[in-house]
């Protein structure tokens, strides 16, 4: 579990379930994700719960046992919060609220919050509300109820008490005008992005957390935002970038993640854009996280999803200085070598040797393997600048890394 000693984060617990489609190590990755989720939002696991189920209890997600478990510990812990690794039903919402007396997230709720807390622009608080309202239309029904025992805090922010009321019209009404709103701003930046004429665009992707913004920071020479915790960028951020004396734009847009919740992909539809109008996607990749390979599926399925998984990718391994393989002593003879013991080296010989020069092994923190970076990502950008305008093509000479 994180380590956290301040006494003004809120407390909670965390609950997954174990079933046959999601066994007990990849609950443990689920719950560990949530907890970092957790972390980001201002909150402070002291506890997790999980139950082996053949399916999550439709009342209650989990068994009236392993419930009266946590409402237990819940009361004798003094915990304001249950946070649960899957999006909860509004009736299994209603009815664990009224067990456990506290107030109960699911991944979803718990996603839309720190959105919320990271929008800096109108334009990206209009999406969260938008995508928060969306969320809490069908669970209308008792959501106030209980709001009196929920004074603020993770969860709570965005619309409020104030603005979203137990009259659905109401909340219709509030996502027709903010649907409207985005459409408007929608129209702006699409003239915005068609202003900057027939530059090569090159988007940075991947799960969040993995270092797009520092790279960014690198190349572009640039000041983004960028912190150790989930979704530290929202709004996407555009730069003009120059290797040797060959421009293009260089947009950093918001991480995915598992489960990312559809109100969000539908509600950050403009932001994906950049994507989607990209030329190249950089898909960065924290080759240090246990999981990588999860993460680059979800990227994928993210990508599929906005009809942008056939564009050109480049593969950036982010953060080989923090690669530390898992360490198998010779005299373990029980133990079976598996991908957790890989080198660096044995990764290239596996599935991403299939990459070829479109597999890139790097560190922006410490600027290392930058020059191949660079390198690979001009020679990229110049074959497409050729394409676009063949006549132009001998104002770009090969790579010179001396002039770079």
């Amino acid at each position: 579990m994180l380590e956290s000693k301040d006494i003004s984060l809120e407390k909670a617990v965390l609950i997954g379930i174990v079933t046959k489609d999601q066994d007990e190590v990849k609950s443990k990755e689920y719950l560990d994700e949530l907890e970092f989720l957790t972390y980001t939002a201002g909150g402070d696991v002291v506890k997790r719960f999980t139950q082996k189920m053949e399916m999550p209890n439709p009342k209650t997600f989990m068994g009236t046992g392993k419930i009266e478990d946590v409402r237990q510990y819940i009361e004798e812990h003094n915990i304001g919060t249950a946070i649960f690794d899957d999006e909860l039903s509004s009736a299994q919402e209603r009815n664990i609220s009224k067990i456990l007396n506290c107030k109960v997230l699911d991944r979803t709720n718990l996603i839309l919050d720190i959105f919320a807390q990271r929008a800096q622009t109108s334009y990206a608080r209009t999406q969260v509300e938008l995508a928060q309202c969306e969320y809490l239309l069908p669970r209308l029904r008792g959501m106030w109820t209980h709001l009196e025992r929920q004074k603020g805090g993770i969860g709570m922010r965005g619309p409020g008490e104030t603005e979203i009321e137990t009259d659905r019209r109401i909340v219709r009404d509030k996502i027709a005008l903010l649907k409207e709103r985005i459409k408007t701003i929608d129209k702006q930046m699409a003239v915005q992005r068609g202003n900057r004429g027939a530059m090569v665009r090159v988007a940075l992707v991947g799960y969040t957390n993995v270092g797009k913004s520092t790279l960014m920071n690198v190349i572009s020479k640039s000041e983004v935002f960028a912190e150790n915790k989930l979704f530290a960028t929202l709004d996407t951020t555009v730069r003009k970038v120059v290797i040797q004396n060959l421009p293009f734009l260089l947009s950093d847009t918001v991480g995915f993640i598992r489960k990312l919740p559809t109100q969000l992909v539908e509600s950050f539809k403009s932001t994906l854009d950049e994507v989607r109008e990209a030329d190249l996607l950089l898909h960065v990749v924290d080759i240090s996280h246990p999981n990588f390979e999860e993460h680059i599926d979800s990227v994928h399925k993210i990508l599929g999803e906005i009809k942008s998984a056939d564009k050109p990718t480049i593969m950036v391994f982010n953060k080989i200085d923090a690669y530390k393989p898992e360490p198998l002593s010779d005299d373990d003879l029980e133990t079976e070598r598996t991908k957790i013991h890989y080198s660096l080296e044995e990764w290239k010989n596996t599935w991403m040797s299939k990459i070829g020069n479109n597999a890139l092994f790097i560190s922006a923190t410490n600027k290392e393997n930058l020059e191949d970076f660079k390198k690979r990502v001009y020679e990229e950008v110049r074959q497409i600048h050729i394409t676009r305008f063949p006549y132009n093509h001998f104002l770009y000479p090969d790579y010179d890394e001396n002039q770079a």
